[in-house]
């Protein structure tokens, strides 16, 4: 019996309860208003409600009173061995072991649907994120919220939500002119122009521009400055492309810049649109020449300039048509994942929702990441002053990392220990993680050498008090997942995962799925055989949705 079970049992018994309290009034509770938490202290059961406290003033009666009626009605229902009233109104209900057990089967049938929800059924999310300039490559701030980014939509998406990964390709403005400029200056021989991009891998680029261009330096100056460009966005961008697949992060959608600024067969650009629109939402004014948006409205500390008065847009005119543009692909709900140094932006962008006539507070989100620092991490000897995706990934891996990207909130420095992520042991939370994984194959493995096998299933036997544990806390994946994707923290599956792979080693060290020596395979090895890859199952689960590998041998 799973929570959903559990709350239209308590629903129907709720139903004559209410009918006696207040004849031919309308409950007004559906079952998924009833919640159910487990308790911390198993003695205390399996699952604890405290839906009498909260409708004790509805029925004019003391909340112990109508626990201990709810209590004895669910007394009667099939599955529950017994419920019980504590404290000032919580009531504590224990499974029977077969409607506990019974769970192990659920979850192998699922099998990868197993977690999945419709919590966000119906909604649709755009979620962008890294978004770096295509001008370098990726480095270590990037990292985080590359792992957080695809996490979130991979939990929106088990949640039933249509959501997308996103990156802005800033490949408009003056820093492309300068990105430009440092490679033509690499391909002369020439020292990196004032406000130029140093480094290594603007050599590099510029002798792959060559080997494209061989006649390159004899083209005009004009011309030359368009291929050096042109070429030396393209590889950069595919570097990052390539440093992003071996994180683990498919992007849906690669949005150009240039898209906003290009103009249509009437000679107006998206941002002209976004200007018009914001008009005739009546947030749009004329002053000194500029045309400006009266962001202070929707809690802006200023009001922003959109075109200058001598005519050029601004970058907050980009992001106004930007935001509409998402909105015109059918994207109700926008999230954006920016760094420690972006903080004023987010009343920007929230000012902008309100402009276009959407809910500042319910159709963009903007969640600002903390910095991420790890000891011993060196420069880039290609870039020099920065610490490279790439380099990290070598170093580390792209499971270590991630995982440990992805097991704490967003909003907190993180401070990553190298040494803690390399070890094999229980120390290295995704190690330990893992190797649970792990462990269920090993015990699989070994079963079906020793004839145990899944053609029999008594959940009534699982009475072990490790078994019920660990029944207790695979039950509650499919409440994670929803919770961890309504607000947006990967951190909560991570630490899930953690108390599951604890609770399977417990058992693991008490309850044989093989037979002692000689011993005859019983029900009770072929049930547990059941819990066990029921186990396996839900770590794998898990750890897709962290984008980190299960492996079945480690």
């Amino acid at each position: 019996m799973n929570p959903e079970k559990l709350a239209e049992a308590l629903l129907a018994v709720l139903a004559p309860i209410a009918e006696e309290r207040r004849p031919g009034e309308p409950l007004g509770l559906a079952a998924s208003d009833i919640v159910f938490e487990r308790p911390r202290n198993r003695d205390h059961g399996d699952w604890s409600s405290n839906v009498a406290m909260r409708l004790a003033k509805t029925f004019a009666t003391n909340p112990r009173e109508l626990a201990q009626q709810i209590a004895d009605g669910l007394a009667g229902v099939d599955g529950v061995a017994s419920a019980e009233v504590a404290g000032p109104g919580f009531i504590n209900i224990r499974l029977d072991a077969a409607a506990a057990g019974a769970l192990a089967k659920i979850i192998v049938d699922a099998g990868p649907g197993y977690g999945t929800n419709t919590s966000q059924a119906g909604v649709s999310v755009n979620v962008e994120f890294v978004s770096a300039n295509p001008t370098g490559p990726l480095h270590i701030a990037h990292t985080r919220w590359a792992a957080l980014g695809d996490s979130i939509v991979r939990l929106l998406t088990a949640s039933g939500a249509r959501a997308v990964r996103e990156y802005y390709i800033n490949d408009a403005g003056a820093q492309m002119d300068r990105f430009a400029l440092s490679v033509l200056a690499a391909a002369k021989g020439e020292p990196t122009p004032e406000g130029g991009y140093p480094g290594e891998y603007i050599a590099v680029l510029a002798g792959r521009v060559l080997e494209a261009r061989p006649d390159l330096l004899a083209l005009p100056e004009h011309e030359q400055h368009s291929v050096a460009l042109d070429l030396a966005y393209e590889y950069q961008l595919a570097e990052i492309k390539h440093s992003l697949d071996r994180f683990n992060v498919p992007f849906d959608n690669w949005f150009s810049e240039r898209t906003l600024h290009a103009k249509d067969a009437d000679g107006t650009s998206l941002i002209d649109q976004a200007v018009d629109r914001l008009r005739e939402q009546g947030h749009v004014f004329d002053e000194d020449g500029a045309v400006w948006v009266r962001t202070t409205d929707f809690g802006d500390d200023k009001d922003r300039v959109i075109r200058r008065s001598n005519g050029e847009y601004t970058y907050f005119a980009a992001d106004a048509a930007y935001y509409l543009n998402k909105g015109d692909r059918g994207f109700q709900n926008k999230i954006y994942l920016l760094g420690a140094d972006h903080h004023g932006y987010v009343h920007r962008l929230k000012a902008i929702a309100g402009a276009a006539g959407e809910d500042p507070e319910k159709n963009v989100q903007v969640l600002i990441g903390q910095i991420v620092s790890i000891n011993g991490a060196r420069l880039s000897k290609r870039a020099g002053n920065i610490i490279e995706m790439d380099d990290l990934l070598d170093w580390l891996g792209t499971d270590a990392l991630r995982y440990s990207l992805e097991r704490s909130p967003a909003d907190s420095p993180l401070d990553l220990d190298p040494e803690l992520l390399q070890k094999s042991d229980n120390d290295n939370p995704v190690h330990y993680v893992q190797y649970a994984h792990a462990r269920t194959h090993n015990v699989a493995r070994n079963a079906a050498d020793s004839g145990v096998d899944r053609s029999e299933f008594a959940p009534e036997l699982l009475t072990h008090e490790t078994e019920a544990a660990l029944l207790g806390v695979l039950q509650e994946f499919p409440r994670i997942v929803a919770y961890a994707a309504e607000v947006r923290e990967p951190h909560r599956v991570a630490r899930y995962l953690e108390e599951l792979a604890g609770l399977y080693h417990g058992w693991y060290a008490k309850c044989r799925v093989i037979p002692l020596g000689d011993g005859p395979v019983e029900s009770v090895h072929r049930t547990r055989l059941w819990l066990n890859d029921a186990t396996g199952q839900v770590l794998r689960n898990g750890l897709d949705l962290l984008g980190v590998s299960a492996p079945e041998r480690k």
